[in-house]
């Protein structure tokens, strides 16, 4: 028997009542951080989450009803506080957007950002990843999917935790469309490696790049603030672009 969704929000006034939706699970590829939100953020949800908010016990979704047309869907995983998916949404305005963040501060940034632009491509999730993907999202149903600078858990004892894991990709695998693209990134190398591994054991994909390679930073992915920081003090940043065969 399927367990029901429960709401948590960790760190948070009792009075707020947008809550972080999930499924109860053994292991989490994420902790919901305590952590302060800014008063914008807060009233974000009172004025932007009716047109921009998904609930994960709303069930199965129809891209072409939510967005009220039929468009290419990308989805992101772990947008933190939404400044690049906010700008592909504004960038790809033929494209349809859904993100997925479990921290409160984030999707408080991103829908009142959305909101103020009048962004008609974008909804949200604040749940978790798994559960939305197994309870929402149909199969054959995304044209893109994206999973950026994802938590690398980099003490040996905690990687059980990283989200990307042979089980995960195949469930993504299913989601996408024929032809459907997959994009992921970190600047963790050796969590790179790993998703190296991951991904060119699933058969169901095929590297862009060339098997065993990673791939050039598409256009499509903004590069960020901290990146740029980072590739001025050496950091590397590996990207994985993979085709559903």
């Amino acid at each position: 028997m399927q367990e029901e969704p429960i709401n948590e929000q960790g760190g948070e006034e009792e009075d707020f009542p947008y809550r972080t939706e999930f499924k109860k699970k053994s292991i989490r590829s994420y902790v919901i951080r305590a952590g302060r939100m800014t008063e914008g953020q807060r009233r974000a949800f009172d004025n932007y989450w009716g047109p921009y908010g998904l609930s994960l016990f709303d069930g199965s979704i129809d891209p072409k009803e939510v967005f009220g047309r039929e468009a290419p869907v990308v989805l992101e995983i772990g947008f933190g506080m939404g400044d690049s998916l906010l700008e592909m949404a504004r960038a790809e305005q033929d494209k349809d957007f859904i993100g997925i963040e479990v921290h409160p501060p984030g999707v408080g940034r991103l829908i009142n950002n959305a909101g103020k632009d009048e962004l008609k491509n974008l909804r949200v999730y604040m749940a978790d990843a798994v559960d939305v993907l197994n309870d929402c999202i149909s199969d054959g149903s995304l044209d893109r999917f994206q999973l950026y600078f994802p938590d690398p858990w980099h003490k040996k004892k905690h990687q059980k935790r990283r989200i990307v894991q042979p089980e995960f990709v195949k469930l993504l695998c299913n989601k996408l469309k024929p032809g459907g693209l997959m994009h992921m990134a970190t600047d963790w190398e050796n969590y790179a490696e790993q998703m190296l591994e991951v991904l060119e054991a699933e058969s169901m994909l095929e590297n862009t790049a060339g098997k065993g390679n990673y791939a050039p930073r598409p256009e499509f992915r903004p590069q960020t603030k901290f990146e740029r920081r980072g590739e001025r003090l050496g950091h590397g940043v590996w990207d994985l672009l993979y085709r559903k065969k």
